[in-house]
């Protein structure tokens, strides 16, 4: 039961207050002049305005209820460094046999610091605490202990911050006087242009004194790529640079490893690796269009908006045979350089493409044999866009340039709608491989159909040579991609890719399709048919192998220690041409690994190691990451781990519930709050002066008065 006494004013407050001031003058003035009955007179003034404020007698039927004490154990990967994992397990024993002593106290334990696929790099133990405020009201916590080494990376700024007023403690694992030594990354880059190096700025720093009488100097050693490794010797806090050398596309990496120290905590953050993204500069294309037509828009458009790509763009707008007697020096057209194009500068071009083009005199045919040269001896990449115009006399394929393309024209043009279909080898090929809208649709038979719109023209070929990736019109090849000699060819025999571009039917993934069939002549290595990939999570190492063929070769790994591992992958559920398969490694480092393919030698690197870099970038125990949050919400941090240096032999400050202390921690003690919480389950409102007891009262203390001064 608890009882209190409320106001319900029978006017409003200002009045009653006006009414007081003016019975008080009354009485003054009574007073003053010794009038008899004054005090009675109080009285009976000081019981009406009583009346008027009505005051009201409050019975609250209240349940108590416990404190809320939250312990955040610090279970991160630096907490697994030397015997600490013991200490922890120490601490909270000895927490729960103090906490048991404590009554109407409540435990919430909460495992923080585990890394997880979702969770920010580091420590993030005050997150962890967030979400287990959640099913807490604030005013019932009487305070948070964390065990930790320290090494916090989420502390909030100000206690008002926390969204609770009560105390923070910390007990920390490890020792004051740990030693460690590791590398700093300073700057590093995350891509260069290949062919080029970028700096590495890197120092070693040390935390705490080395148990050896070692001078400031250190030995690091660097690895690259292909490379015999490096030796650097340096000194503690001196910043180094080491460059680093881009020498192909996609990821470049480069492991830094410090020689260990006898005493350091770890040897985990003894090692650096940084990663690079090895990007070309600008790819250039010539896109050649025989005639104005809507999908020669597409390709523009497309072309243009890719960063990467330099576009040289001309269209036949008047060719030889139209003769209409306008003099030269009066036309408004550009004329086309050919012999710059295709004989001077052909080889600065990375990509040229053939749109709806016929030969009509414009090139020569000394030209087009240029264009082989380019593709065959120089690795240039050519695509040819036709339609109706790849099956007419006038056709490229009637030039030099046969020599390359890998389909004959068999002079007759499909003209019917028609759904472009991916081939079993289409279904391998990274150009083709699972374009949006294939296999969305079933149909009885089980079989993959488009759900793509349809075209309505197509040129018939005899492919001669390539791979057949996609068909379409009859069954007959619509795309068909070729490696020819160092250089890659592709033949698109259907000019209506921009119906998928205008959303015709439906659409289609014309983005994707000529995006990647571009990037792929131009060697994009994410784009290749043979290709091996190598990741690491942690220890665990996954080779991923992507072929054409229908068997692949054991991946043969290459360790840190030298050691060797044949893995043997697997093929991939619902993945067509893509093996897989993921092992564990003992050793941190870089691995490398080997497979032959039809393309030559495969390789791939992974570096395999700790998760999370910022985790063990700093692993000694510390106080000052919340020694701020424990000042500001008045409580401590202590350390621990007794002078017996034993992982069990450990000092737990004692436990005292406090009600109004400002300072809630001190030597060998830490203090909780005690909130006195509590539910309320019921209220009696009883009235003390109103009706007639109150009018007696008044009446009463008017007739005394009254009776006073008669007398």
């Amino acid at each position: 039961m608890n009882w209190s006494i409320t106001f319900a004013p029978l006017v409003p407050s200002p009045v009653l207050i006006a009414l007081a001031v003016v019975a008080l003058g009354l009485v003054i003035a009574l007073l003053v002049r010794r009038s008899r009955g004054a005090l009675l007179r109080l009285a009976a003034l000081a019981a009406l305005i009583a009346a008027l404020f009505n005051p009201i007698l409050k019975e609250e039927q209240r349940e108590s209820l416990a404190n809320v004490a939250i312990v955040v154990l610090d279970e991160s990967p630096s907490q697994k460094l030397s015997d600490r994992t013991k200490q922890l397990e120490a601490i909270r024993g000895d927490l729960e046999k103090k906490f048991a002593k404590i009554p109407n106290l409540k435990i919430k334990w909460v495992t923080g610091g585990v890394p997880g696929e979702q969770t920010p790099p580091g420590t993030n133990l005050f997150t962890d605490l967030n979400a287990a405020l959640s099913d807490t009201a604030p005013d019932r916590i009487a305070g948070v202990v964390f065990v930790t080494d320290g090494q916090v990376h989420d502390v909030p700024k100000s206690a008002a911050a926390l969204g609770f007023d009560a105390p923070v403690h910390t007990l920390l694992t490890g020792k004051p006087d740990e030693f460690d030594r590791r590398i700093e990354v300073i700057e590093a880059p995350r891509y260069g242009l290949v062919g080029q190096s970028r700096p590495i700025e890197l120092a070693v720093r040390e935390t705490g004194k080395a148990p050896t009488s070692e001078s400031g100097a250190v030995t690091l050693k660097v690895r690259r790529e292909g490379q015999p490794d490096e030796t650097v010797r340096t000194e503690i806090d001196r910043k180094v640079k080491i460059d680093m050398p881009i020498p192909h596309t996609g990821t470049n990496i480069v492991e830094i490893e410090l020689a260990p120290t006898p005493g350091e905590l770890t040897a985990a953050n003894n090692r650096a690796v940084v990663a690079a993204e090895g990007v070309r500069e600008n790819l250039r294309v010539l896109l050649v269009s025989g005639e104005p037509h809507p999908g020669e828009r597409t390709w523009r458009n497309l072309l243009k908006s890719d960063a990467a790509v330099d576009l040289v763009h001309f269209t036949i707008l008047r060719p030889p045979e139209k003769q209409d007697g306008t003099p030269i020096n009066q036309l408004s057209l550009i004329a086309f350089p050919t012999r710059e194009l295709f004989s001077e500068k052909i080889n600065e071009f990375d990509l040229i493409i053939f749109d709806r083009y016929e030969h009509r005199g414009i090139l020569q045919l000394l030209y087009y044999d240029n264009i082989a040269r380019y593709v065959d001896e120089h690795g240039g990449a050519l695509l040819v866009a036709a339609g109706d115009d790849y099956a007419s006399a006038y056709s490229i394929y009637h030039t030099p340039l046969s020599s390359v393309l890998p389909a004959a024209p068999t002079g007759r043009v499909l003209e019917m709608p028609f759904r472009a279909k991916v081939t079993p080898e289409g279904q391998k090929h990274p150009v083709t491989r699972g374009l949006p809208g294939w296999n969305s649709a079933k149909v009885a038979d089980a079989s993959p159909q488009p759900t793509w719109g349809r075209w309505f023209r197509q040129a018939e070929v005899n492919a001669e040579r390539g791979r057949i990736v996609m068909t379409g019109a009859e069954d007959k090849p619509l795309l068909i991609l070729d490696r020819k000699g160092k250089g890659r060819v592709a033949l698109l025999t259907s000019d209506q890719a921009w119906l998928w571009a205008r959303g015709y039917d439906g659409g289609g993934p014309h983005t994707d399709l000529l995006r990647r069939l571009s990037h792929w002549l131009m060697k994009e290595p994410d784009l290749e048919e043979e290709r091996l990939i190598a990741s690491a999570r942690g220890l665990k190492l996954t080779l991923e192998r992507r072929s054409m063929e229908d068997k692949v070769s054991p991946v043969k790994v290459l360790g840190p220690g030298g050691d060797t591992t044949d893995v043997t992958l697997a093929p991939a559920t619902g993945e067509p041409g893509v093996w897989r398969s993921t092992i564990d490694v003992k050793l941190p480092g870089l691995y490398k690994a080997e497979t032959p393919a039809s393309t030559g030698q495969l390789t791939a690197v992974a570096n395999a190691g700790v998760e999370d870099p910022r985790e063990m970038s700093e692993v000694t125990a510390t106080e000052n990451k919340m020694k701020p949050i424990a000042d500001a919400t008045g409580g401590g941090v202590f350390w621990t781990r007794t002078a017996s240096g034993s992982a069990t032999d450990i000092d737990v400050p004692r436990i005292s519930m406090m009600s109004a202390a400002k300072v809630m921690a001190g030597s060998g003690w830490l203090g909780l709050k005690d909130r006195k919480a509590y539910l309320t389950r019921g209220v009696k409102l009883t009235p003390m002066f109103t009706g007639l007891a109150a009018l007696s009262a008044l009446l009463a203390l008017i007739a005394l008065a009254w009776w006073r001064e008669g007398r």
